[in-house]
């Protein structure tokens, strides 16, 4: 098992770093514009070079929401970084969930009616499996896939454009 001096390395390399500081700031900001916005879907997708906000707001308002995001994040707001409806919580639930259904076919044989009995065995585990995620996945995103400290992180620009039929904004950092 890898030593947590070695997984501390891998997520300060600075490729990985950019991306958690941007998905950290993209957390925060989708924070942002649901409370301006509470009745509005937005979603969010990082990479090393920035991060995407698709949703129906104006580039002012995806402006406003990135600067207070980021001062947030700045002033040590931490929680802003972790969002419940991340990409993370929903790999967590499937991962979970998977292994929790596949543990309870482990032994069946290769009949349909053995498979069907242990059904609501797989079902009651996968749902278990469900409960743990969301807490799980906050964990994950708050140790790995996310950081909430920005370390020098400057929003260079904010692009409107639409993605899919989506409004959307291309947010760039550097940093």
């Amino acid at each position: 098992m890898p030593t947590p001096n070695f997984i501390q390395s891998i997520l300060e390399y600075p490729f990985i770093s950019r991306i958690r500081r941007n998905h950290g700031l993209e957390h925060a900001t989708l924070h942002m514009l649901a409370q301006r916005f509470p009745r509005t879907s937005f979603a969010g997708h990082s990479d090393a070079g920035g991060f995407w906000i698709m949703g129906d707001a104006t580039t002012d308002e995806i402006q406003t929401a990135v600067d207070e995001a980021l001062s947030r994040l700045q002033q040590g707001e931490r929680n802003l970084a972790v969002h419940p409806n991340c990409g993370t919580n929903l790999a967590a639930a499937s991962i979970l969930a998977g292994v929790a259904a596949a543990l309870a076919m482990t032994g069946v044989g290769k009949r349909w009616r053995d498979k069907l009995e242990r059904l609501p065995l797989a079902i009651s585990l996968a749902s278990l499996a469900l409960m743990a995620a969301q807490p799980i996945g906050m964990i994950l995103q708050r140790e790995f896939t996310t950081e909430s400290l920005p370390a020098g992180l400057h929003v260079t620009g904010i692009h409107a454009t639409k993605r899919g039929g989506w409004r959307a904004h291309r947010i760039t950092t550097r940093g």
